[in-house]
């Protein structure tokens, strides 16, 4: 029996990554054909050199293909693995650089660099749910490109494919309760409220046993991004990139003393990354391609690929539409949240408890945000496009956004004819 699964930009440096793991997980995952697409021949062709090496390493017997065709690497696919990045780190170093140049805060994912990344990357993700409609209608796309949330919000308004949007940062609270605690994170439960790079965990047990106050503060102090009082004040464990909401004048301050953006250095390093998937003495990770950093997606994307594919019954937080779970934001909104993952599909576990009032209005503003911004990457409405960039948290300021987004839009008109 054959079993197919496709990587869509699959030119990226984490795609070894994915081996690595199908390889440790090929008994409950019987992959026999992986069909590399990227439109970037020359990482592509990279990326597909190592990972012949490394699957021979790793001793995978599986056909590694490759394309450039978006409808032929979709065909015949169970799953349909998708990691793009539309513009590259060039667009996105500009997503940094020109919200800075204005006292703002540049970054990938939050703000209005993940913004502009957003209206540059939904719609080449609806043209991949498009061929997964037309080649593989059965197949489910298991997301991480960024911005997860609000891609996985147009998805899901506008598509009938079945998709998880995954990050590895829902399931970082466990590992930072259990390194604060002494224990192992597969005892760590919480329910978790919130947006991707933008959520709380919270009711947090061990056992099934409620933390204390002072084992509470102990994980507060785990989370190195945010200050410690405050996250013992709020009684959550906040993702990282609140970091950027709750010290926001720090954060700017920061970035401008940088030399370089964190584009910048990426492009750099990826010369060096690219060389070396080239080198045919490496059949191994190579020492460059742990200086990229991230990662960690591939155990979450896999995992859930498990559960789908064995019916296995497993936790998981996933971005998926709120129906009903918090009933102060629209059903539709799609939200960051524990679910339940088995052949069914995924299913939204209802929280035992609500989440600290304190986080509700961040949340909601900047779920406000992620619709607006989806729907201004379909439309490519410019009034629709400046609302969503006004009511951002970080913003809120319709002079200000109205002078960013012409800034912004003017550096990325390349990539977005939706914006005529």
């Amino acid at each position: 029996m054959s079993m197919k699964i496709s990587i869509i930009g699959a030119g990226s440096s984490y795609t070894p990554e994915l081996f690595e793991r199908l390889a440790q997980m090929r008994s409950q995952l019987p992959v026999t054909d992986i069909t590399l697409m990227d439109i970037d021949s020359y990482r592509l062709g990279a990326v597909k050199a190592f990972c012949e090496r490394f699957a021979r390493h790793l001793g995978m017997d599986v056909r590694i293909g490759s394309t450039t065709d978006l409808d032929e690497a979709v065909s015949g696919s169970t799953f349909v693995n998708t990691q793009i990045r539309v513009g590259g780190n060039a667009c996105r170093v500009n997503d940094e650089k020109i919200p800075l140049s204005m006292g703002l805060l540049g970054q990938e994912t939050t703000g209005a660099g993940g913004f502009m990344k957003a209206l540059r990357t939904i719609p080449a993700m609806l043209k991949i749910a498009d061929s997964i409609e037309k080649n593989a209608p059965d197949a489910w796309m298991i997301n991480y490109t960024n911005p997860t949330g609000i891609v996985s919000q147009a998805i899901h308004d506008n598509t009938q494919i079945k998709c998880a949007a995954l990050c590895y940062g829902g399931v970082r609270a466990a590992d930072r309760a259990a390194a604060a605690l002494g224990v192992d994170a597969k005892d760590v439960q919480y329910d978790i409220f919130g947006l991707n790079h933008c959520n709380f965990a919270y009711n947090f047990r061990v056992r099934g046993r409620a933390l204390t106050e002072e084992e509470l503060y102990k994980v507060a102090e785990n989370v190195s991004e945010v200050a410690v009082d405050l996250t013992s004040r709020l009684k959550a464990v906040p993702s990282g990139y609140t970091q950027y909401y709750y010290h926001r004048q720090k954060k700017v301050e920061a970035l401008f003393a940088q030399n370089k953006t964190r584009g910048e250095t990426v492009l750099e390093l990826e010369k060096e990354i690219y060389a070396d998937f080239l080198n045919s003495s490496f059949d191994q990770k190579p020492p460059s391609l742990k200086k990229r950093g991230g990662g960690g997606y591939a155990a979450v994307a896999l995992s859930v690929m498990d559960a789908i594919y064995n019916n296995r019954d497993t936790w998981h937080v996933i971005n998926v539409p709120n129906n009903g779970v918090f009933r102060f934001l629209p059903d539709s909104a799609v939200m960051e949240t524990a679910v339940l993952v088995n052949a069914n599909g995924l299913k939204p576990i209802t929280v035992s408890m609500p989440p600290p009032k304190a986080v509700w209005g961040l949340v909601s503003m900047v779920k406000n945000y992620e619709m607006l911004t989806a729907e201004a990457a379909v439309t490519g409405d410019r009034d629709t496009a400046v609302l969503a960039l006004t009511h951002h948290p970080l913003i809120c300021d319709y002079d200000l956004a109205s002078e960013l987004f012409g800034k912004m839009l003017e550096a990325n008109r390349a990539y977005l004819p939706q914006f005529k």
